[in-house]
Order: structure tokens, then C-alpha cells, then sequence
């Protein structure tokens, strides 16, 4: 069987939809009339419109010999690793989604910090994902600009995997333990189906910040908080109340925090930005950007997280980047100087329970080696060579 179908009976033509291809040009040359097509696509098109298919998406056409033509009966169109949608071209027609079920595998892995983290991590297996997955983790705890050489990681994840042996994407990290500066900042994924379900250290205190420490994913910091910075647009010392990050435009901006949207507009300055009222305390905004995100308005409610617009370099600016502007009791201060307030802990009544789960976990995570370092070739002296 495969997409739930009997796969003996069947011829299979596997292939994958080519720019400017259409379904009814697929199935035009696979022996459906029009009336077969015109009937799927209007019909069905709630469960799914044969106008959204995509270019470089895989599909299966299950077909038949008759006269030595090949006559397709179904056909299988893949949006995503996991999910299908199955076209029934027999009699009246039929159209219903599926999913290929996934087995869920835990993994670990372990590096020592050379130059980067995404570098460390794809030298020892890892993938691209399970290094955003990283940074979001400990995006409270640990800021990845200050990464040294030594520092090292130990992890468990999961992995998807479909058919066997196919994997399919990165899960969760259930636990890790990242070595930064000479200490361990551990960090385990705990859900209890009621109360609680997010990164907590081995002392039950949340990973989660109230605060993010920066409004993007990936950046670089071009200009920090300055009270006498030289403007490079204006050719005059000006205070920079802010914290300018360095990305390509278009990249998604975050907010930092819970709150509300108080400004959603346009200055010459500041060109387009969004300001945050968080609480009675404390107050961000964010500059520059090329656009709103949908729905950001004067008045709308953000969660930790949300994007609030796309990095640009409207207003005084002199490339793509975002100013992120940090207010405490309305004064303007350097958000990377704060010692911002923590989410709440796992509470005593529910410290018993994680303790359980987490020690295991802990004693799996401390037990995993680091990789024994490459042996590096003994230098030569000259003189050693001449002789």
C-alpha cells in the first residue's frame, strides 16, 4: 500500500510538478477528458483547489494499461513531506486529504564550539533546523554573539521519519545542555497536558524571559546604544537611543514581549515602525521597517513572538536593519544592559512531578561524550628539515 492505495494494482509514474504546469495539463496527458477535470477542480476545490499546485512539488500518478495507453486513476499531489491529497479519477470523481504517519525517533548529538554554533552542529549531523530550534530554546538565556571557542552542547531531539527510513524534519529538543562561558545552562522540555508546557533548567525556573533579547532571529548588531554617536546620515553627533540589528531586508521582525500596539505609523525619522506598551513599566519600539505585518494596527494585542513588520531601511537610514528602541518608566535605556524579569517558575506543587520526569532526562544528557578533537599534525621546524 502507499497513500492508501493498493500499489500492485497499479502502474506508478512518479514525477514532480514543473513550472507553469496545471493539473488539468498533467491529466490531459494521462487519459482524463475535461469533464473528469472541470468536475475535480469545481466540486472539490473546498478540500483542496488544483490551483494551488506548486512547482518542484512531488506527485504519483496511478495508472492503468488499456489499449497500451497509460490511463491514470488516481493521482497523488504531495504540498509537504507528510501531508497528501488524493484525486480519485474513477466514475463520479472524488477528492480527500491523507497523511503519511510519522514515527517519532529520539536522537542525540554533542559538539565543542570551533567557530560557530550552526557550524559545530552540522559537523556532527545535525541540521539547519535543529540550530534555530537551539537558538530559540535559550533566546532568553544566552546571547549567541558572545559564543566562544570551547563552549560546547549536549542535546536530545527528536527526528520525524516517514515510511522507515525517510526522515522528514526536526521535532522538539526534549533536553540539552549548553556549556557557555564555563557553566552549564541546562534546559528540559516539560509538559504536564495542563499547566505547563515549555523549557525549564534543572531548578524548575523558566527559560522564558519576559523579554526576548532581540526582536529578530539571525542579525548581526551594527550600532549599539550611544548617547554620543556620530549620525552617519545627518554628519552631526546624535544621541542613539537604540540598538541598530543588521539584517537582509525582508527578514521578519519579532516582538519582544506581550503588549499592546500603540503606534503603527510613518516619520520621516523613523520611518515606518511600531511601538509596544508592554505594561505600566516598560515600553519597546522598532524602526525602519519595510512593512507592516497583517493586522498591526494602533490598538492591536501582540504576543511574545508575533511579527510585527519586516526588516527595511525607511526613514534616515543608510541600509537594511532594525532600530530597537527599549523604555523603562519612560525613560530610554540600553535594552542589552537590563536585567529583565524571568516568566514564573514550576510552582511547589508541581516540583515533585518535574523532578521525576527531568532527573533521568539530566543524568542522559550529563553521560553524553564530546567528540575526541581531530589530532593536529606536529609542526616542523626548518632547521629540523634542512638537516
Amino acid at each position: 500500500m502507499k497513500y492508501g492505495l493498493p500499489v500492485d494494482s497499479f502502474e506508478l509514474i512518479d514525477n514532480v510538478i514543473s513550472n507553469g504546469e496545471s493539473f488539468s495539463n498533467i491529466l490531459l496527458n494521462f487519459g482524463i477528458d475535461y469533464s473528469m477535470i472541470n468536475r475535480i477542480a469545481t466540486n472539490y476545490k473546498d478540500i483542496f483547489d488544483v490551483r494551488n499546485l506548486r512547482s518542484g512539488k512531488d506527485y504519483t500518478i496511478f495508472a492503468e494499461n488499456l489499449d497500451s495507453n497509460q490511463v491514470a486513476r488516481y493521482m497523488v499531489y504531495k504540498p509537504s513531506a507528510i501531508d497528501y491529497v488524493v484525486f480519485d479519477l474513477r466514475d463520479t470523481g472524488n477528492v480527500y486529504l491523507g497523511a503519511e504517519d510519522v514515527e517519532v525517533r529520539e536522537k542525540s548529538i554533542s559538539g565543542v564550539i570551533e567557530s560557530s554554533l550552526y557550524e559545530s552542529l552540522l559537523d556532527q549531523g545535525g541540521s539547519p533546523a535543529l540550530a534555530v530550534e537551539l537558538s530559540k530554546v535559550y533566546a532568553w538565556t544566552i546571547d549567541f554573539f558572545r559564543i566562544q571557542p570551547g563552549d560546547y552542547f549536549k542535546l536530545i531531539y527528536e527526528e520525524n521519519y516517514i515510511q522507515d527510513s525517510i526522515k522528514v524534519g526536526t521535532g522538539r529538543i526534549l533536553a540539552a545542555d549548553f556549556h557557555h562561558s564555563g557553566r552549564s545552562f541546562y534546559s528540559f522540555f516539560y509538559d504536564n497536558d495542563t499547566t505547563y508546557r515549555d523549557y525549564f533548567d534543572e531548578e524548575g525556573r523558566s527559560l522564558r524571559k519576559a523579554f526576548l533579547k532581540a526582536p529578530l532571529d539571525f542579525f548581526r548588531i551594527s550600532s549599539r546604544f550611544n548617547p554620543r554617536r556620530f549620525h552617519p546620515v545627518l554628519k552631526r553627533v546624535k544621541p542613539h537611543l537604540g540598538t541598530d540589528y543588521a539584517a537582509p531586508h525582508g527578514t521578519p521582525i519579532m516582538s519582544t514581549a506581550d503588549g499592546e500596539v500603540i503606534a503603527a505609523a510613518y516619520t520621516r525619522g523613523n520611518g515606518n515602525y511600531v511601538k509596544v506598551r508592554h505594561n505600566s513599566t516598560y515600553t519597546t519600539q522598532y524602526l525602519h521597517m519595510s512593512k507592516f505585518a497583517k493586522g498591526i494596527r494602533k490598538g492591536s494585542r501582540v504576543r511574545q513572538g508575533d511579527v510585527i513588520g519586516y526588516v527595511g531601511s525607511t526613514g534616515l537610514a543608510t541600509g537594511p536593519h532594525v532600530c530597537y528602541r527599549f523604555w523603562v518608566n519612560g525613560k530610554q535605556v540600553d535594552p542589552l544592559s537590563q536585567d529583565l524579569p524571568e516568566a514564573e517558575p514550576i510552582t511547589d506543587e508541581y516540583m515533585p512531578s518535574f523532578q521525576d520526569f527531568m532527573m533521568p532526562l539530566k543524568k542522559r544528557i550529563d553521560a553524553l561524550k564530546l567528540p575526541l578533537e581531530e589530532p593536529k599534525e606536529p609542526k616542523v621546524r626548518l632547521a629540523q628539515l634542512q638537516s
